[in-house]
């Protein structure tokens, strides 16, 4: 609803609308919703009750979530004769980034009768291999939804090794080099080379042209980011000042200092004036530093973040890109139920989803253009 518009949303749709609110939350207050459908809190009480008492959801204090396992009061409509699959899926973290994958694939596989087996692994081959293959023997499950590494010698043989499995996998946020010529592996990717792009064209729209770039060496989407900035950076003529691939992550505290400290140094240096930087943690650690320093921002740096999911907590918050994670855990299991029910008959599918650019107060105009 546009504001001022006080028009109620009829019924089913507001009950559609609170169901896409779960799907992306996961939760749902109702004092929210009903300042947002223009409606009265009873209202949505009562459209609570109806999906409640449908299996839907789970009514809580104040709200609804999707509707948990313990939830023993109605029989979940699609899972009221048990799951039609049971589906596996190993993610190399539960805390950062993929918890938004895994609530959109728990959504989508609670509306299509699909159980989801959740595991979480590390970034180590051989885990996530361990972890792959405690599912795999089982015999429990009919398919498999992984993130699992895909580079350097001990990455392509994990993909390899899953090309060979009895049970069909789909990649979330992973891919496969065309050099494997891997032909029955799915996935479903952001198109971080794309974000790449994007990001410089919203500094080079500014009229930034001397612009840097610091990414996760440890994070296979980097490598992706830098392909697409690299790029777009040429074509739009700017001046590349910093390019530097680091594991911010893996230093201690006095490296760790020092290292932005240089790198700050190198912006003055080198007249920098914007930088991307991949993840919004090493994002916020460089703001704090140059702020720590007197640095006015986004005046004497701007900034872009890429991942958006702490970045809107900088100070000012950080302009960022924001992968589709819900989407892509949904899609996944979207594949997944289309293969476990058409076969090999079904084509391989491998799909790409945009980034979205989110501006906020770390991005700035350069004065005079």
């Amino acid at each position: 609803m546009t504001e001022g518009d006080a028009r109620p949303t009829f019924g089913i749709a507001r009950r559609e609308r609170i169901m896409d609110e779960l799907r992306r939350a996961g939760a749902v207050r109702v004092t929210d919703l009903a300042r947002e459908l223009g409606v009265s809190e009873l209202t949505i009480r009562r459209d609570i009750g109806e999906l409640a008492d449908r299996g839907l959801v789970t009514r809580v204090h104040g709200g609804a979530t999707l509707r948990s396992r313990l939830d023993t009061t109605v029989a979940p409509r699609a899972a009221s004769a048990g799951p039609r699959y049971r589906v596996g899926m190993v993610v190399p973290s539960l805390s950062y980034y993929w918890p938004q994958v895994v609530i959109g694939a728990r959504a989508t596989a609670t509306d299509v009768g699909v159980q989801l087996v959740l595991r979480g692994s590390s970034y180590e081959p051989a885990d996530q291999r361990r972890q792959i293959t405690s599912l795999v023997e089982s015999g429990s499950v009919h398919g498999l939804i992984v993130a699992p590494e895909n580079l350097g010698a001990d990455g392509h043989a994990l993909l390899t090794w899953l090309e060979s499995l009895p049970v069909p996998v789909v990649m979330v946020e992973r891919r496969a080099p065309a050099s494997l010529a891997l032909t029955s592996l799915e996935w479903v990717t952001t198109d971080h080379v794309f974000g790449g792009s994007l990001a410089a064209d919203h500094l080079a729209a500014l009229g930034h042209q001397r612009v840097g770039i610091l990414t996760s060496s440890q994070s296979p989407t980097s490598w992706q980011l830098r392909r697409g900035w690299s790029q777009a950076v040429d074509e739009l003529g700017l001046v590349a000042t910093i390019d530097v691939n680091a594991s911010l992550d893996y230093m201690e505290g006095p490296e760790r200092a020092e290292f932005v400290t240089g790198l700050l140094e190198q912006v003055r240096e080198t007249g920098t004036t914007a930088m991307l930087i991949h993840s919004d943690p090493q994002a916020l650690l460089v703001q704090q530093n140059a702020l720590d320093r007197g640095w006015r921002l986004p005046e004497d740096l701007a900034i872009i973040a890429y991942d958006d999911e702490v970045a809107e907590n900088g100070e000012p918050p950080i302009t960022a890109l924001r992968p589709p994670k819900q989407h892509v855990g949904r899609r996944a299991v979207e594949i997944m139920l289309a293969r476990l029910v058409e076969g090999a008959k079904r084509p391989v599918e491998r799909v790409q989803v945009v980034p979205t650019l989110h501006p906020r107060e770390s991005t700035v105009r350069l004065s005079g253009d």
